[in-house]
């Protein structure tokens, strides 16, 4: 869509040579409208084919937090709001594109800190330290990625504003023009994203982000509804302290919507009369939609009037808040407390039977943020806790709870659901913090996971060529296995793995995956490894068909 289609925009150009805490604000929250209406092509820049891309969404949720925290602080310095928006971007980051990005914020704080106001310099030398921060937040940087970007980007700044008289209007038009040309050259320096034929979808946000502030000192106005500030929860099982008892939550209300010509702002604009903490993200033929609601059948209604409606999710927030407060009263009194991150009933259910304390709802998308996983260890007993992420998207965001408690936190890696229950199988009540992080780590180095799918597009990988709606599999992040069925792609899976010496493959089918499918394949397995013991559970995950685990 051309961008006068987009808005319709008056301009009146203004030439700071000094910027204040509100100018800041402001560029944030143009940055953050407009990073919501691209949301859903970033996520559809996923390397692999598979349905969950949400990098997107992820650093729109970053971005909410921010300026949630930055409108609350405006009182016109820079300092002040540059420091709200590293608070709120890091409590509220998910994935690894959000914490890197609270990272990038963090250093424009540290930039400007004890500046009221700022020169073109100032942010040129603050973005400096941002591309320091994202680089050192970041345990083994990537060159093609984000990181590359905000250095460029940043260079390039400096080099501008060098020049005498600089305003901020000619660096933030220098930093948008490197910015989208280094998004470009990401191919060239990441070879995973030349065979996939797109271009890195962390560094595409942060070049919105950047895009969004220039129109902002452009002077663009839009006719458009304002940006709501209040971040959206992705339904997190850990809530905040007990409010008055008469407080009610309402429902949790998620629901894909297909259908033709839609309208993603007008759809926004009536579900923001219908319930609070809406995020509607998506395009004319797909939407994902979120909202807390006190009546969903009237949102459900209104949205299958335009569309076919998939993946609805209802959620009694008031029964959860009262079952995690009874669960709560239930823990046990032990030296160490385990708190794992999942996706789905049936997989949660799991992760409960298995030992652990807290499961935070969440998983491939809509990954839990910095501030629930702190919650989470808020609200267990003990002082010594271990965090599960079972995600490679939740690992940094992870990582950033041990400094944010007084609690001693220790972040097992675990990448998979498989490996999340195997290190809890291993855990030890009464042993101590380190011998139990010692044993997971051992527990998880002798488990394979594998995860079935169907892929959203076509493309060339590693010399494998995938046609969209194939089966593809995963095994341990690697993709290994395309076909038209899907029983067939499963077998083809374990025939990667020597499951002759494995005792257990346990079989975890999805919420879009027929009961009778499962059995039948579950049954096949055992025929043709009949010394092997094959379970075959109820996971109730989205968008992966089959989650498995050789053990």
């Amino acid at each position: 869509m051309k961008r006068g289609q987009e808005i319709k925009k008056s301009i009146v150009v203004n030439k700071k040579t000094r910027c204040n805490g509100h100018d800041l604000n402001g560029m944030f929250n143009a940055a953050t409208r407009l990073l919501e209406r691209n949301a859903q092509s970033i996520n559809a820049l996923n390397v692999f084919p598979v349905p969950d891309g949400d990098t997107g969404i992820n650093m729109l949720l970053t971005m909410r937090a921010a300026i949630d925290e930055a409108s609350r602080n405006d009182n016109g310095s820079a300092t002040v709001v540059a420091q709200a928006i590293a608070r709120g971007s890091l409590m509220g980051a998910r994935g690894n594109s959000g914490v890197i990005l609270s990272q990038i914020f963090r250093g424009l704080a540290h930039g400007l800190d004890g500046k009221r106001t700022f020169t073109a310099p100032d942010f040129a030398n603050a973005l400096a330290q941002s591309a320091d921060f994202a680089y050192k937040g970041v345990t083994k940087p990537v060159e093609g990625t984000i990181l590359t970007v905000i250095r460029e980007a940043a260079a390039a700044a400096q080099a501008k504003s060098s020049s005498n008289n600089t305003d901020m209007l000619s660096v933030m038009e220098t930093v948008v023009e490197e910015a989208k040309a280094s998004v470009a050259r990401t191919p060239t320096l990441l070879p995973v994203l030349r065979q996939a034929g797109v271009v890195d979808a962390g560094g595409q946000g942060l070049y919105v982000v950047f895009e969004g502030a220039l129109r902002y000192l452009r002077g663009e106005t839009e006719e458009a509804e304002p940006v709501e500030t209040a971040p959206p929860e992705a339904t997190p099982i850990i809530t905040a302290p007990k409010p008055p008892e008469n407080v009610q939550y309402g429902y949790c209300t998620e629901f894909l919507l297909h259908g033709k010509g839609l309208d993603p702002e007008g759809i926004r604009e009536k579900l923001t009369t219908l319930g609070e903490s809406v995020l509607v993200v998506g395009d004319e033929a797909m939407i994902r939609v979120h909202l807390h609601t006190f009546d969903p059948g009237t949102a459900l209604s209104y949205a299958s009037a335009l569309g076919t409606l998939q993946q609805v999710k209802v959620e009694n927030m008031d029964d959860q808040h009262q079952d995690f407060l009874a669960a709560k009263l239930q823990q046990p009194i032990g030296n160490v407390s385990t708190i794992a991150v999942a996706s789905g009933e049936g997989l949660i259910q799991v992760f409960y039977s298995v030992g652990a304390t807290i499961v935070v709802s969440g998983g491939q998308t809509m990954n839990p943020s910095v501030q629930e996983l702190l919650q989470a260890v808020e609200s267990v007993y003990s002082d010594r806790v271990i965090i599960l992420p079972n995600n490679a998207n939740i690992v940094m965001a992870a990582r950033q709870v041990p400094e944010l408690t007084k609690k001693q936190v220790e972040v097992v890696h675990t990448e998979t659901i498989p490996q999340g229950i195997a290190a809890l199988l291993v855990f030890n009540y009464e042993a101590d913090l380190e011998t139990n992080v010692a044993a997971m780590k051992t527990a998880i180095s002798t488990v394979h996971s594998g995860e079935v799918t169907t892929a959203v597009r076509s493309m060339s990988l590693d010399g494998m060529t995938v046609k969209e709606g194939q089966a593809i599999a995963f095994l341990d992040g690697e993709l290994v296995v395309a076909d038209d069925s899907m029983p067939q792609v499963v077998h083809k899976l374990l025939d990667r793995v020597d499951v002759e010496k494995a005792g257990l493959v346990t079989i975890y089918y999805g919420a879009d995956t027929e009961q009778a499918e499962a059995e039948r394949i579950g049954e096949s397995v055992r025929e043709k490894y009949p010394a092997l013991e094959v379970e075959v559970v109820a996971g109730e995950q989205p968008y992966y068909n089959y989650i498995i685990s050789v053990e």
